[in-house]
């Protein structure tokens, strides 16, 4: 698949498809079909002006945002609310008449931001949040038959305004194409075994293409030592590990300044298209540390033909006896296209679970 927006190319030549917007102002994305006024209107700016640009949820509440029949792709989706706990959103999407969910995501992490008390900008050719909480995603999502996106509200108090919008091309498709899919995990690594799994169990032919980690550094000193590792095909060890975790994510020796010469405390955040680290919380080396990087495949995706696993080493340093095992806690997601039908994800982490540390 080629993404004309990644790839820079194909937008002079490429055909007209024909674009269909869903929002809440245009809720089942009818040509024709935005700002109209209903009797259930009688607020805002009237008809053909500003009419239902958000929406509300209640606790335990589930909305379908977006049923859309035929094949097509979907190319742009926007979220904003004013619910800071973003983590007690939880966005599903399902292709075709799947009953399991392709995408299965606290809403924060999908956009690359795991921490509910600390939001910060990402500025990500797939991802980007933006002021004051503009969640935008620009992953190619095609389907064959149908697409549904869903939002459900698993915290204790009403969400007065979520707003949303999903532009999507109506496309036929010459064979079916790979379905985009992201898995949400959470758990804790110990001295013992300081392996986080974050993403195992898929079978079948598919492109990995983005990890994302919501890092709790719960030792002192260096944190980042371990390497990422995918496992491919039958594995038993690793085809591809890379030659430590902050390479993998953009850094070196460390996540510091330039010029700098410490590998911890003095982590900076960056963003760029591919990679980056935008929340570095350093804390001055007191309490808990929080590192949220991403890293997406997007011209460099992991082929696989059979399976795929994929795990980061949580390791630092003892002053001075090499390698130091460290019991870390880690959210993270991953992403990527496959043939369906997948398997059974893990089963999501209750919201208690999934909230700040």
């Amino acid at each position: 698949m080629r993404n004309e927006l990644f790839m820079g190319a194909g937008l002079a030549f490429s055909p007209v498809r024909e674009t269909r917007q869903i929002s809440g102002e245009n809720p089942d994305g009818k040509k024709g079909g935005g700002c109209r006024m209903t009797e259930e209107e009688p607020l805002d700016g009237g008809c053909g002006l500003k009419v239902h640009p958000f929406i509300s949820l209640q606790p335990g509440e589930t909305k379908v945002l977006a049923d859309i029949a035929g094949a097509g792709c979907i190319r742009e989706m926007f979220f904003t609310t004013d619910h800071k706990w973003l983590s007690e959103l939880v966005l599903r999407i399902f292709w075709d008449d799947e009953t399991a969910a392709s995408v299965e995501m606290p809403l924060g992490m999908f956009f690359a931001n795991g921490f509910d008390d600390n939001h910060v900008l990402v500025n990500s050719a797939p991802i980007a949040f933006l002021p004051r909480c503009a969640m935008n995603c620009y992953w190619e999502m095609p389907f064959a038959k149908r697409a549904r996106i869903t939002l459900t509200h698993e915290g204790q108090e009403k969400i007065g305004c979520i707003a949303y919008r999903i532009l999507y091309h109506k496309e036929e498709w010459d064979k079916k194409p790979l379905y985009f899919h992201a898995q949400y995990r959470r758990s804790m690594t110990t001295r013992e075994k300081p392996v986080y799994t974050i993403l195992d169990g898929v079978k079948g032919m598919g492109k990995y293409v983005g990890t994302y980690l919501a890092w709790n550094a719960a030792s002192s000193g260096w944190w980042g030592e371990g390497e990422v590792k995918f496992y491919l095909d039958g594995d038993d060890f690793p085809s591809i590990a890379d030659n430590g975790c902050e390479d993998y994510f953009g850094g070196s020796f460390g996540f510091s300044q330039l010029n700098g010469t410490a590998c911890a405390d003095e982590e900076v955040s960056f963003c760029t298209p591919c990679l980056g680290m935008p929340l570095a919380l350093t804390a001055d080396g007191r309490s808990i540390r929080k590192f949220g990087l991403y890293r997406w495949h997007l011209s460099d995706y992991i082929g696989f033909l059979k399976d795929i696993r994929v795990t980061v080493d949580t390791l630092g340093w003892w002053r001075k006896k090499g390698y130091r095992p460290l019991p870390e806690e880690i959210s993270s997601m991953a992403c990527w296209y496959q043939q369906e039908p997948h398997e059974t994800f893990p089963v999501l982490p209750a919201v208690e679970e999934r909230w700040d540390r």
